[in-house]
């Protein structure tokens, strides 16, 4: 999962949408650092990331990409996900629509900023300002992500090619999504994520 998909989790299950989308930003032990529940939203964010990685689709998924980006699937595959739930967002989130839910979102987000990494801040100088959530549906910008990625971590520079395993195996990732992200829902919504 990626930055949609964390925040949206963190919504349906009342954890911290702060805690939840620090996450990749934190190494170790958050407890003596963070208030409680932005803790809890991290240990719930790792949790998350877990068991994706651990479903059968995701697994199936990360199966499908070429050798020479099948190290980098796992990645591609996170931002994948959040264009399902992005272009999807009116079917699975009907009554809260996206563009509200990034405004409720970003209020969540920004009372931590003063105790947060640098590289934290930087995202989130992006990240709302850009729309980022808002634009993942379009694949340009899917492609324009990982090429940004690849850009900025050397050693990631097989994220540029695996869009074309994402361009050719779309209608069977939709399908994989559809298949895990609504029991994801599930489990959020009754706490045991």
């Amino acid at each position: 999962m990626n930055f949609l998909a964390h925040l949206h989790l963190a919504h349906l299950a009342d954890s911290s949408l702060s805690g939840n989308l620090l996450a990749d930003f934190v190494r170790g032990n958050p407890e003596t650092h963070y208030s409680p529940d932005v803790v809890e939203g991290i240990f719930m964010h790792r949790r998350i990331d877990v068991m994706t990685d651990n479903l059968p689709q995701v697994r199936e998924a990360k199966e499908w990409f070429r050798s020479e980006t099948r190290r980098v699937a796992p990645i591609t595959l996170d931002v994948m996900w959040d264009h399902f739930l992005s272009r999807h967002w009116s079917e699975i989130s009907p009554d809260f629509p996206l563009t509200e839910f990034v405004r409720y979102a970003r209020t969540q987000v920004t009372t931590i900023l003063p105790e947060s990494p640098p590289r934290f801040i930087n995202l989130n100088n992006y990240i709302w300002s850009e729309k980022w959530l808002e634009r993942y549906r379009d694949m340009d910008f899917i492609q324009n992500v990982l090429n940004g990625m690849a850009s900025r971590r050397p050693r990631l520079d097989a994220l540029r090619d695996s869009w074309y395993d994402l361009d050719t195996h779309y209608d069977a990732l939709e399908e994989r999504f559809w298949q895990f992200y609504p029991q994801m829902m599930e489990l959020a919504r009754r706490k045991t994520l």
